[in-house]
């Protein structure tokens, strides 16, 4: 298997790799196999977590506990640390727009990630929506330093429910072997005891495995994961 940390993905393969997750298992979904891969060939993954919950949809001991499973799933993995925004979730169309753009941007300033994974703009949660378009405010390239790529992941449960032709479908036209990974990633999803439901869900252990093999046979490889390229300046 070719790695992935000295190819043009992400530009400089020293560069800081972002998966910028709305909300806490969103990343494991769409990119742990992935986060694995580039974790193993020694490349530096961080992981934003948009939003949180909060009263009186959440409790105090239920966002502890996600945020325990999300540190275990991440620890699993291999990611270099996790950044908390603490947006507000499931609420992000109604918090001030300037203020997600101004927390993404101070973290791609800080990060200067080369290779950023975002949620797909067609997700039919509004909170996926709004942190793609702040994440394409916050890698603008007429910075000095900007992402040289972007790539759309997709989100089982969240991509596929919006309405054909209407939104942004999903087409991956990058794909990348997992089939070394898979295993962790669905471990780490496992660790997410609270968001795992029982087959046919499409948040299922089973419908994760499915859809990295369907990614996989589409390129002739064991596994998978499926992303949409967005932008990637070599």
């Amino acid at each position: 298997m070719s790695t992935l940390a000295s190819s043009a993905f992400g530009g400089d393969p020293k560069a800081p790799v972002l998966v910028v997750a709305p909300h806490p298992d969103d990343e494991v979904l769409g990119v742990g196999g992935t986060i694995a891969r580039l974790a193993d060939e020694g490349r530096e993954v961080h992981v934003a977590v948009v939003t949180k919950g909060s009263a009186p949809l959440y409790t105090d001991q239920m966002i502890e506990a996600v945020r325990a499973e999300a540190r275990a799933a991440h620890d699993h993995l291999g990611v270099t640390k996790t950044h908390w925004l603490d947006f507000p979730a499931a609420e992000l169309a109604e918090h001030p727009h300037g203020g997600l753009n101004a927390g993404l941007g101070k973290l791609v300033r800080d990060l200067a990630p080369g290779l950023i994974f975002v949620t797909h703009p067609g997700d039919i949660h509004m909170d996926h929506q709004l942190s793609f378009l702040s994440t394409l405010v916050a890698s603008r390239p007429h910075q000095n330093d900007y992402p040289t790529t972007i790539m759309a992941y997709e989100t089982l449960s969240e991509t596929n429910w919006n309405a054909p032709y209407l939104t942004p479908a999903f087409v991956p036209n990058v794909f990348i072997d997992v089939s070394e990974t898979l295993e962790r990633k669905l471990e780490a999803f496992q660790m997410f005891a609270s968001q795992v439901k029982e087959p046919p869900h499409e948040r299922s252990v089973n419908a994760l495995h499915a859809l990295a093999t369907l990614r996989g046979a589409t390129v002739h490889r064991h596994a998978a994961e499926g992303f949409v390229l967005v932008r990637s300046v070599i």
